[in-house]
């Protein structure tokens, strides 16, 4: 079973990498982004897309890092059982 998923799920990655390559190669023709009032140099589209999805990849690396909640510590009371308090 996992090597059906598997191989449907990198099958479908292809796909898509696919799609981008052939939208990236009939789409030559130059664009620059504007923000405001700044705007950047102009780049075909394949290379802007390209450098969008580089981008998006490491961010969503990055960021399930950075949004970790710390491990639950241990309470005092579980701490105190490794002790005999007897008397």
């Amino acid at each position: 079973m996992t090597f059906i998923a598997n191989f449907l799920s990198s099958l479908m990655i292809a796909l898509g990498f696919a799609a981008i390559a052939v939208f990236a190669v009939q789409n030559i023709t130059p664009v620059s982004l504007r923000l405001f009032v700044f705007e950047s140099i102009q780049l075909p589209v394949g290379i802007l897309l390209a450098f969008c999805i580089g981008f998006g990849l490491i961010l969503g690396a990055f960021l399930p890092l950075l949004w970790q909640r710390p491990a639950k510590r241990r309470t005092r009371i579980e701490d105190m059982d490794e002790f005999d308090f007897e008397e």
